[in-house]
């Protein structure tokens, strides 16, 4: 006969269990890796001499939280290389370069990256500041978004890049007066150098993943969408690296692969995303059921595909309203074509524009196949128009917000507001307007680009403010604020639906036991002290893969 008593409980509450029938408990009750019972009297019941006990005593236990938009490997490989992500001065980039170049003097590149645009003049660093710190080998450094990338003459040389080159397609190559290559490479012409790196080996993307996984796991975070998987621009395929840590039993997350739809090409990629989302797929701990769609760029180098044109300097209206890189006439019968099939689609939409060639296509894949459970989501969602606001919910489109980023910084202020229309500028990440219409918000981090820390973009999504902004600073458009509950919801339950994890994202009987404990309840405090709680353990299934040193 079975032992009828738990594995492991949590008593001592409080418990936010994001299930509205059960509100906050003060006990749970795991077996074999799921909850069995909630509510103080259930678990005692269940509690035997061979149960693990948690005395949360007063501290708060969520759902596990996960992050519906990351780049996992990318950012575990750039921490070990030349990361410039602590960073938003010019002079401590350039520091941190070369003392990086003369610690590895036998490294064929520099490379890395994390670097912050609003640390150099209009957003554009130039080779020259790298020419006079290392003349003799190639650096290519991705800025932190990852839209462009900052390479000194020597990679622009190996490269074949000089006045002569053309622009390609989907990007831009920023020149002098000349005509001449500065050094700053947008979007596409990123790749004309990123493609000369060499790849990490096998060993190095394995260590990166699991240094991610780590991190990401000391953050309260169980599960995520891995954003791209596959090919793109120089950023390496995860794949093997998570096949290599299922095989060695070392992947405790559970993953949502997005396979990559390349840009350059049509509808005849299809059939090769299917059989990619069967050779990919590793059951429940890896699921490559997603593509990947990036629609436009991003406002800060005027990517970022809008309904009307930036304005220049001098706040006229210049020729320039964005980059569409998919086709929008060709758009909706790929994704049509790709829901009937049941992959969901995951856009990168930052512009209004974007925004509605996106929704533009869900409608027309739910108008030829009926409303199917493929869950599509659009991410980033800088700049809405208010017309398409209710769209979301009519559609069935999930808003994957990054909260981070819906503060007032130098990057938003000095190279963003001044180059939209107030009107438009009034527009941006409509958090609140999204969740009143009734669009079901999940959440993620776009890191390496932003912090991955959750309670920092929960404590963004709130307050309107950055978690170390100065005092006095304004709330961003603060009519967009949601409630701590419905942010905490974002990345809980609506990052687990975006993930088709219907047995996670809350706390209740039957759920999987993907579980976080914080070092004090966040509900009982002012919304300023969000982001100062922090992660004491996590749970996945049951098992325990973080524990701080004070746990």
């Amino acid at each position: 006969m079975s032992d009828p008593t738990a594995d492991l409980v949590f008593t001592g509450g409080p418990v936010h269990t994001g299930d509205p029938a059960l509100g906050r408990v003060t006990g749970v009750a795991v077996r074999d890796g799921r909850v069995v019972a909630v509510g103080q009297d259930a678990v005692d019941e269940l509690t035997g001499p061979r149960t693990e006990v948690v005395d949360l005593a007063g501290r708060l236990l969520l759902p596990g939280f996960q992050d519906a938009h990351v780049h996992p490997l990318g950012a575990g490989l750039e921490l070990a290389q030349c990361h410039l992500g602590d960073s938003t001065d010019a002079h401590g980039y350039l520091s941190t370069i070369a003392a990086y170049a003369d610690a590895h003097p036998d490294a064929a590149w520099i490379t890395g990256g994390g670097w912050s645009m609003e640390a150099f003049p209009g957003g554009t660093p130039t080779a020259a500041m790298l020419d006079a710190i290392v003349p003799d080998r190639p650096v290519y450094l991705p800025n932190r978004d990852h839209h462009g990338a900052w390479a000194n003459t020597r990679a622009l040389q190996l490269a074949g890049i000089d006045a002569r080159t053309p622009d390609p397609v989907d990007g831009r190559i920023e020149r002098d007066e000349h005509g001449n290559p500065t050094g700053m490479l947008q979007e596409g012409a990123a790749d004309l150098v990123g493609s000369l790196l060499p790849e990490a080996t096998h060993d190095e993307q394995l260590a990166a993943l699991l240094r991610a996984q780590s991190l990401l796991h000391s953050l309260g975070i169980t599960a995520w969408q891995d954003a791209i998987v596959g090919g793109y621009a120089n950023l390496t395929d995860p794949t093997p690296a998570y096949h290599a840590a299922i095989d060695g039993g070392l992947l405790t997350a559970r993953v949502v692969g997005a396979l990559w739809w390349d840009r350059a090409r049509g509808a005849e990629q299809i059939p090769e995303l299917i059989a990619r989302r069967e050779a990919t797929g590793r059951g429940r701990a890896l699921r490559a059921s997603t593509v990947k769609i990036m629609q436009d760029g991003i406002a800060e180098n005027h990517t970022a595909a809008m309904l009307g044109p930036y304005l220049t300097g001098c706040g006229c209206a210049s020729d320039n309203s964005g980059i569409s890189f998919v086709d929008p006439h060709e758009l909706p019968a790929y994704v049509t074509e790709l829901d009937a099939h049941g992959f969901q689609v995951h856009f990168h939409a930052l512009g209004d524009r974007a925004v509605r060639e996106a929704l533009d296509a869900v409608e027309a894949a739910r108008t030829a196949n009926g409303h199917r459970d493929t869950r599509h989501h659009l991410a980033h969602l800088q700049v809405v128009d208010p017309a398409d606001i209710p769209r979301f919910r009519a559609l069935g489109a999930t808003a994957n917000i990054q909260p981070l980023w819906a503060a007032h910084e130098p990057q938003m202020d000095e190279l963003t507001l001044p180059f939209l229309t107030a009107e438009r500028g009034a527009r941006q990440y409509p958090f609140g307007a999204l969740l009143r219409a009734g669009a079901t918000l999940a959440a993620g981090s776009d890191w390496p680009v932003s912090s991955p820390d959750p309670l920092a973009g929960i404590h963004v999504a709130v307050n309107r403010r950055l978690p170390d902004a100065a005092a006095g600073t304004p709330a961003f458009l603060p009519e967009q604020r949601i409630g701590l509950a419905a942010a905490v919801a974002a990345y809980t339950s609506g990052s687990a639906y975006v993930n088709h994890a219907d047995d996670t994202g809350t706390i209740a009987p039957g759920q999987l036991a993907d579980l976080v404990v914080l070092d004090g309840d966040v509900f009982d405090g002012p919304p300023e002290a969000i982001a100062e709680r922090r992660v004491l353990q996590t749970f996945v299934g049951g098992e325990r893969v973080y524990a701080a040193a004070d746990a």
